[in-house]
């Protein structure tokens, strides 16, 4: 990542399918595979109950803003990094969404609204602790997924079974199919069930559908 005279981040722009999205080594980087998750998405959400999309740990907010974009319903992101959500209602703007895009600041657990969900979007570090000094160029805050690389996942899902509408979907990006099947495990006594892991370039994404 350069900088800007005077050591400043210098944004930056990449494609993402049809959108142009602006990022800085504030945040991850977009991840151009991680589309599949968008378009997935876009899939689920023609039919999914009624209620806006949530993007969880949402970045540059590049997931979700291509899930909608394909899918044209409004969406939530929320991130606990001030960065992350700047770049994403600035993604917002750029696409040509602001108006139907609502972006929030902090704990997952706590900024959430007070809605339900007919789609929510994950994508939570994953990363081990141990190992996040493999992937030295991204934040730290980004990849750390804690002693077993699924904290910050158990949390979306805890949020998600709360906040998803029955009858609703889960998308969530993790590193592994193991992973998937360990959180499933965990949440056996949640509405959420694991319906489907689809592979990824380098991850996997895992739907979760709320049952009544």
């Amino acid at each position: 990542m350069q900088r800007a005279p005077g050591g400043m981040t210098l944004r930056q722009k990449m494609a993402f399918s049809h959108l142009t999205i602006e990022f800085d080594d504030r945040v991850l980087t977009p991840r151009p595979w991680t589309a599949m998750q968008s378009q997935w998405a876009a899939e689920l959400i023609p039919d999914a109950p009624v209620g806006r999309v949530l993007e969880l740990c949402a970045g540059a907010g590049h997931i979700g803003l291509l899930a909608v974009s394909l899918s044209n319903r409004p969406l939530v992101c929320v991130d606990l990094n001030p960065a992350a959500c700047e770049l994403t209602e600035r993604n917002a703007e750029v696409a040509g969404m602001r108006d139907d895009v609502e972006v929030h600041c902090g704990d997952l657990t706590q900024v959430v609204p007070s809605e339900l969900f007919g789609v929510v979007i994950a994508d939570p570090p994953w990363v081990p602790a141990a190992e996040t000094a493999r992937f030295p160029e991204d934040p730290l805050l980004a990849i750390d997924g804690g002693d077993d690389g699924l904290e910050v996942a158990r949390l979306c899902l805890e949020v998600a079974a709360e906040r998803v509408a029955d009858g609703g979907h889960v998308l969530i990006q993790l590193g592994t199919s193991e992973q998937a099947h360990r959180l499933s495990s965990e949440s056996c006594s949640t509405p959420l069930h694991l319906v489907e892991i689809r592979d990824g370039e380098r991850g996997v994404v895992a739907r979760f559908d709320r049952v009544a």
